[in-house]
């Protein structure tokens, strides 16, 4: 990461989009977004593009059924399991890519970006994906130490893959690791062992050569991220700024190390967006940035280390109302950077 990740509130997204073309998507992606264009997840398009199966190809044993996957041990288990383990080590990803069948967005955007500023992948956490993903008995792999430590190097592989084949598009890239089951972090009704988060979340980030960022679309225990290696912080500011703001002092170092927070101000809500425009979300936004410089972080640096989102991915919504969501996403960039530039 460069000393000071400095994108002065430049626009990009989460990944989901409602369509099933992804060359559609990619348009419409390379159309507001053209800084930092992210390949759309589609998983309209396909259950294989739901956001765990679509990062579970050629994970040994993966079965899927419907939306439920599971892991059925085969024969050979153990040993494939090992080669991901020596393959990790050596940091050897040729073999764990994500196939057009599992992510058309990706190789869709592959020739339709050429000459952004940065681009912007993402990969399942270790942590949803370990919830997710069962052994024969039901239980998340999570809590199946062996297992939960190989899919960490499994999805380090992938994001290391996605990496380098982003780079095709543009040397700076940004490779998200999506959490949005890091909200039950401290909850008694999900426990997450606490203590695995940072070495999962390690694990995967050192597959990440570029800048890495990490996605949660609710309230966690943000010092437990803003403490690993994390450059990006990515979170739903449209309906949890406060919580953010709680622990200025955390983000004020996240700050000053070079961090940057990716602000999803544009709700991925089709009810909640319909009663926004862009005057309603900037003075949102700038209260969202006040609260943290009240607690004595720089407004200047807020803004000049942040990125603008959607609040989370905008699989759900209508393909008008995401259209929508990323032209304001775009315009409240364009205001900000007009109203904020140095």
């Amino acid at each position: 990461m460069p000393a000071r990740l400095e994108v002065g509130c430049l626009p990009t997204a989460i990944g989901s989009m409602p369509h099933t073309d992804p060359d559609e998507a990619c348009a419409i992606v390379m159309k507001y977004l053209p800084d930092i264009p992210v390949w759309p997840q589609l998983p309209g398009r396909s259950p294989m593009e739901n956001m765990v199966i679509q990062n579970s190809e050629g994970f040994p044993g993966v079965v899927i059924e419907g939306d439920r996957i599971r892991v059925e041990p085969p024969a050979d288990f153990e040993g494939r399991l090992e080669q991901i383990h020596v393959d990790s080590e050596q940091d050897n990803a040729d073999e764990y890519g994500i196939s057009a069948a599992y992510a058309a967005g990706l190789h869709a955007l592959l020739s339709a970006a050429r000459g952004s500023r940065m681009v912007k992948g993402q990969v399942t956490g270790p942590i949803t994906w370990g919830l997710t993903v069962t052994r024969p008995d039901g239980l998340g792999i999570l809590y199946d130490d062996m297992l939960a430590d190989t899919a960490a190097r499994f999805l380090r592989l992938k994001a290391s893959w996605q990496e380098s084949t982003l780079r095709q598009l543009s040397r700076n890239t940004i490779v998200f690791v999506d959490e949005p089951c890091l909200v039950s972090l401290g909850s008694v009704f999900t426990p997450i062992p606490e203590q695995k988060v940072p070495a999962l979340l390690g694990e995967v980030f050192s597959g990440i050569k570029g800048i890495k960022g990490l996605h949660c679309c609710g309230n966690t225990d943000w010092p437990v991220l803003l403490d690993t290696a994390v450059d990006i912080l990515s979170f739903d500011a449209y309906s949890f700024a406060s919580s953010l703001s709680s622990h200025s002092g955390k983000v004020k170092c996240f700050l000053e190390r070079g961090g940057s927070i990716a602000w999803g101000i544009v709700p991925s809500d089709e009810e909640a967006l319909a009663k926004e425009s862009l005057p309603s979300l900037r003075d949102r936004l700038e209260e969202g940035m006040a609260a943290l410089s009240r607690e004595g972080v720089s407004f200047r640096q807020i803004v000049a280390q942040g990125l603008l989102t959607p609040s989370c991915g905008l699989a759900g919504l209508s393909l008008e109302a995401a259209e929508q969501a990323l032209a304001l996403t775009a315009d409240l960039s364009q205001c900000m950077r007009s109203r904020y530039a140095a």
